[in-house]
């Protein structure tokens, strides 16, 4: 994989999305993330992943550390910087799991 705008290219466009929440357990909705600049990118990572995986849980989430590239190793040094990736590493951590749901545009 190369670095995270080159791995953006590599996935689907997400123009007909308009935010994407993620579910816990009890179908609460535990964070969501926007079509808007800034989180994009995430959107894109994150809708590859729900499409790949089926949902989000720590095997996306591995897949998904390795997309976001250089951003995974200074989310690591600099918790709370990068919520996206903070929320795969703890994923990862815990063992949790969670469902996607979109919200077209």
């Amino acid at each position: 994989m190369g670095n995270f705008t080159e791995n953006l290219t590599q996935l689907a466009g997400v123009d007909h999305i308009a935010r994407l929440e993620l579910l816990n357990s009890d179908g609460e909705v535990a964070a969501s993330i926007e079509n808007k600049p800034g989180s994009q990118g995430s959107l894109k990572v994150y809708c590859h992943l729900a499409d790949k995986w089926g949902n989000i849980n720590a095997a996306a989430a591995r897949e998904g550390l390795a997309l976001y590239a250089e951003h995974s190793e200074d989310a690591r040094q600099n918790h709370g910087k990068h919520p996206n990736i903070d929320r795969l590493l703890e994923i990862i951590a815990s063992g949790a799991t969670y469902s996607v749901r979109r919200t077209p545009s």
